[in-house]
């Protein structure tokens, strides 16, 4: 049998997926279009849609496909440093992919809820302050410090500024992402947090700030030492 008379792979949502992100990867995602993805695997535009509905579910897919590439947690229970190699692996990622950033954030801004992958990403990020010893109010805290970082860029999509006493997620969701569940039950509940009930993203921006400012006096300070053991030897 020769190359061209092999059978193709049977089309897949994961195949539909693949070729949609190598496609943004070349030209950038406003080029998408079903009728190139489908040029791209050899099919008819229509067969795309026994996989993915619409744009939208495209976009959903790609933007899990995505984060679906970042790096596992590390093994350990150093917080910071699973954090920081997440974090870091996120960046790689994104740098590959530079159309998500934007997608991911459009997304995220357009539904209630980010898409399962963003979910799940973020649920083990919350579980791993939680296991390095974390407060369910300093696991808030920190996730809106580090806002979208988490996910290798910088525009804040940590989002959780509903009503006070808020009802409690649906079971299976409870079930799926028990981090995130449990934070957003502390955070609504906790009448004693620094924030209150809710969220006050006022309170969340001076929080942030006075961290950075701490931690410069911390590495002015640092810095002032060293120097003035370096000048006692000389």
């Amino acid at each position: 049998m020769t190359t061209r008379e092999r059978p193709r792979a049977p089309l897949s949502k994961e195949r539909v997926l693949a070729a949609a992100v190598a496609l943004a990867d070349a030209g950038g995602v406003e080029a998408l279009s079903m009728r190139k993805i489908a040029h791209e695997l050899g099919v008819v535009p229509m067969a795309l849609y026994k996989h993915v509905q619409n744009k939208d579910e495209l976009l959903d897919g790609m933007v899990d496909a995505v984060v679906g590439e970042i790096d596992p947690p590390g093994g350990g229970t150093d917080w910071k440093a699973i954090v920081r190699g997440r974090v870091l692996s996120a960046r790689r990622v994104l740098l590959r992919h530079p159309w998500a950033s934007r997608v991911i954030e459009e997304r995220t801004r357009a539904r209630p809820d980010p898409t399962p992958a963003v979910m799940t990403y973020m649920d083990s990020m919350i579980g791993v302050f939680r296991a390095g010893g974390f407060s369910i109010d300093l696991t808030h805290h920190a996730m809106h410090v580090m806002g979208s970082r988490l996910l290798g860029f910088s525009q804040e999509l940590f989002e959780d500024s509903g009503p006070a006493d808020a009802p409690p997620p649906p079971p299976e969701l409870a079930e799926r992402f028990p981090h995130i569940a449990e934070l957003v039950m502390g955070i609504s509940h906790d009448h004693g947090s620094v924030v209150g009930p809710g969220c006050d993203d006022q309170v969340e921006f001076e929080f942030a700030l006075d961290l950075v400012l701490d931690g410069l006096d911390r590495l002015r300070d640092q810095a002032g030492r060293v120097a003035s053991s370096s000048s006692s030897r000389t």
